[in-house]
Order: structure tokens, then sequence, then C-alpha cells
């Protein structure tokens, strides 16, 4: 069974950092690793760690692999199969039928006291622009609930910027839950 999940942040939204999926999973079965598949062209790979590295090490070397081999530079969070199942029971938003008006956003640490004051800055600067989004931060997730629409939220462009305390990557609820029904094998 899958041990772990990396994300890619920024790869083949256009025509920079084209990534081809075959190329990822050479890349990350040459680390060691096993069990390796992709899920769609955005950059989530699955698979079973070798070793016992931590997460932020096993990001490291993906980072680095990902430079040295295929030439593209990106950030990539790592979390474990029991930290995504952990994001899943997590979610302040439950009652959201549609998964792609909620997006879970997977920082690269824990978020502090930092990241919560830049999430408040945020919304004191969007004031009224923000609607009826809403935002939450549980350990490394930020889920952003977007009713009106993702591509329509002014909230999702302000945290889709790399500023701010912490860096990450976003996925729609529909990715969440594949990847943790790729890691559970069913």
């Amino acid at each position: 069974m899958p041990t772990h999940v990396a994300l890619l942040r920024g790869i083949n939204l256009g025509p920079h950092k084209r990534v081809a999926m075959p190329a990822l999973r050479t890349v990350v079965e040459g680390l060691g690793h096993t069990d390796v598949v992709t899920y769609i062209q955005s950059g989530n790979v699955v698979f079973t760690a070798s070793g016992s590295a931590k997460d932020t090490a096993l990001a490291d070397d993906l980072e680095k692999a990902i430079a040295d081999e295929l030439g593209v530079t990106c950030r990539v969070v790592v979390l474990t199969s029991a930290e995504l199942a952990r994001t899943v029971a997590d979610n302040p938003y439950p009652d959201e039928p549609d998964p792609k008006r909620l997006h879970a956003i997977f920082l690269t640490a824990p978020a502090g006291g930092a990241a919560q004051e830049h999430l408040a800055q945020v919304r004191d600067k969007l004031g009224e622009k923000i609607g009826r989004d809403e935002v939450q931060i549980v350990g490394r997730t930020v889920y952003l609930h977007t009713p009106d629409g993702f591509g329509r939220s002014e909230l999702a462009k302000a945290l889709s910027r790399p500023r701010g305390p912490a860096e990450g990557t976003a996925r729609n609820w529909a990715t969440v839950t594949k990847l943790l029904t790729m890691c559970e094998g069913s």
C-alpha cells in the first residue's frame, strides 16, 4: 500500500515547467521508491517511500531530482497517507456537494501564528471582495471554500500567490479524495 503523496506546485499550467508523467514516475523510482503512480497532469504522485526519511527530506530530494533530471524547478509538498487521511477527516466544509468548490492548500510546513496573521491581513485587505468565500487553517492544510467558484474567487487569487509565511500547493477536493483512494489501494 502506498505510503506517501508528493504534490508538485505550478507544473503543466502553461508552456513553461512542463513535466511528462512517465518521466516524473521515472525520477521518483530513481530515488528508490516503489508503487509509483501519477494522477492527472498537475503533478500528483502516490508512492511507497524507501527508508524512513521525513517528509521534508523526501520533498527536498524530489525537488533536487526533478530539477537535475527534468530541468524543472518547483516546490514539492510530501504527505504521508495518514496525513492525507487526516486532511480529509478534518474537512471543515463536509456539506459542500461540489468538489470543485473546495480546495486544500497543502503547506510545506505547519501553519503557525504568522500564517494565521497573514490570512487575517488578506481578509482585511479584500474586505467585501471575499464574498461568500471561507477559509480555515488546520495543521498544514488551508481549506478554501469558494461557493461561487474558484476561478471567480479573489480570496483564491490572493492565497495562490507564493507570498506570505507559508508556501504550499492547492488541489481541489475531487483530487484530494482520489489521491486518498489511491493510497488506500481501492
